[in-house]
């Protein structure tokens, strides 16, 4: 990551220089603050994407400091301290509060290189893993060897290599957002952010606090269009974004600033932005609902993903690839089709596309018992009765599943859970109107049956 923007901040002019003069040798770009204040303003202007924070200063001290910028919402990056004056109880106090290392002076710049370089290394797996990036490991190309699969992957190659907006169609579940990371990752951009905006997931007011962040007195929250800086913006259903914000980010990403709610100055951005969509824009901008302006933009470079029914040959493959994938992440035993489930399948409309297929492979592999899948299994499972045959009574009566009460429940609103969500289309507010539950409430009852929903959202 070369060419990240590091913000030094020393109270010696010498240290100073020689860091800028450092850094800027190997590629990144640098800012300079001398003093606490001077460090806040450079930090409000732009966000950083590695900080080198000295210990002393004349009007404060960066362990203090630390601290007050950890309390700002989406706004930490790794943070580097050094200091002349260190000491063990220093070092504990700053590693304690978040900072990624603590480097005495006289400072070894080979040193001070290696660790900041790692520190970067580290800020990357740290959004891939928390979703950012929403990747847990190197980007997959889509899967399928069909004809259909080769001349998509083929057209995502040739968008990558150029810096243009892309516009994403397709019915939900059918692989939006798995090409729109193959473009990210094929492209000059790919060490770079990539940032989903759930954008049907947001009211007006809040999508504008989310996309362009907010100052309130000392505190600063970086918006989703601060931390894509550098990266790829992606608008999941642009469809669904409010007149007002749609001009407002009009206006940014042509003029590439924006302000934050609250602030009063201007702040850089530079993302590239990849839109997706199960609705007809056009017929949106013909109803009054969308934009026309910000349509023709988007559309410069379009892409439709087809559904799955199209191109029922890759569904053994897709099958496969997601049985190992959830062995590997969650260690899930794998199984075998048989091939009268595997002609089911083919031969099944998949309403849900690729994610409906992946939550089916997920649910055998959670439900199902022995190393083979039947046709009869995958008929009961798609026609949403996960008990198996052999456990009704010859009077049609259910055999209540020989596990504990609590064991029994969670294994219920496990699948009952699955079933809604993919149903909603991956939307929570949907869902949580669906099953009649608070998101919030919602969202506990997610982690504490170990379901992500992000991962049933990232086929769209």
């Amino acid at each position: 990551m070369s060419d990240a923007y590091i913000l030094v901040v020393d109270d010696e002019p010498d240290i100073r220089m020689l860091l800028r003069d450092v850094l800027e040798d190997e590629g990144y770009q640098v800012a300079l603050a001398g003093s606490v204040a001077e460090a806040k303003a450079q930090r409000r202007s732009r966000r950083p994407d590695a900080i080198l924070l000295d210990v002393w200063m004349p009007d404060g001290d960066g362990v203090s400091l630390l601290k007050e910028w950890q309390e700002d919402e989406g706004a930490m990056c790794p943070v580097v301290m050094i200091s002349g004056h260190g000491n063990v109880e220093s070092a504990v106090d700053a590693t304690r509060l978040g900072a990624y290392d603590f480097i005495e002076k006289p400072l070894t710049i080979d040193k001070l290189l290696i660790t900041l370089n790692n520190a970067l290394e580290a800020a990357r797996l740290q959004r891939e893993n928390t979703g950012l990036r929403r990747q847990v490991a190197p980007v997959a190309d889509p899967v399928g060897s069909s004809a259909v699969m080769v001349n998509l992957r083929d057209q995502v190659q040739r968008m990558a290599q150029h810096d243009t907006w892309v516009l994403i169609t397709g019915e939900p579940g059918a692989g939006k957002q798995t090409f729109a990371r193959m473009l990210h990752a094929r492209s000059a951009r790919r060490e770079s952010p990539f940032i989903v905006v759930s954008v049907g997931s947001m009211s007006g007011d809040e999508a504008v606090a989310e996309l362009f962040g907010s100052e309130q007195g000392e505190r600063v929250r970086y918006g989703l269009l601060e931390q894509a800086s550098g990266g790829v913006l992606y608008l999941d259903e642009v469809a669904e974004m409010d007149l007002q914000t749609q001009a407002r980010l009009l206006h940014a990403l042509d003029t590439g600033r924006i302000t934050r709610i609250g602030g009063d100055q201007p702040i850089s951005v530079n993302v590239r932005v990849v839109a997706a969509t199960q609705h007809d824009l056009g017929e949106a901008v013909e109803q009054g609902l969308f934009r026309e302006d910000l349509y023709y933009r988007l559309n410069v470079l379009p892409l439709n993903v087809p559904p799955l029914r199209e191109h029922a040959v890759d569904i053994p493959e897709l099958l496969d690839y997601h049985m190992r994938q959830l062995h590997q992440q969650e260690g899930l035993p794998q199984r075998t089709f048989q091939r009268p489930a595997l002609e089911c399948l083919q031969q099944y409309p998949w309403p849900g596309n690729v994610r409906e297929l992946r939550n089916l492979v997920q649910r055998l592999m959670i439900l199902g018992s022995g190393d083979e899948i039947t046709r009869d299994e995958v008929d009961r499972t798609l026609s949403g009765q996960p008990r198996r045959a052999e456990e009704e009574s010859a009077e049609g009566v259910v055999t209540i599943p020989d596990l504990p009460l609590r064991e029994a429940r969670e294994q219920f609103e496990r699948e009952y859970l699955m079933q809604q969500l993919e149903r909603s289309e991956g939307n929570m507010t949907r869902l949580a109107e669906r099953v009649g539950l608070e998101r919030t409430h919602l969202y506990r009852k997610f982690k504490a049956l170990g379901i992500d929903p992000r991962r049933v959202k990232s086929d769209g």
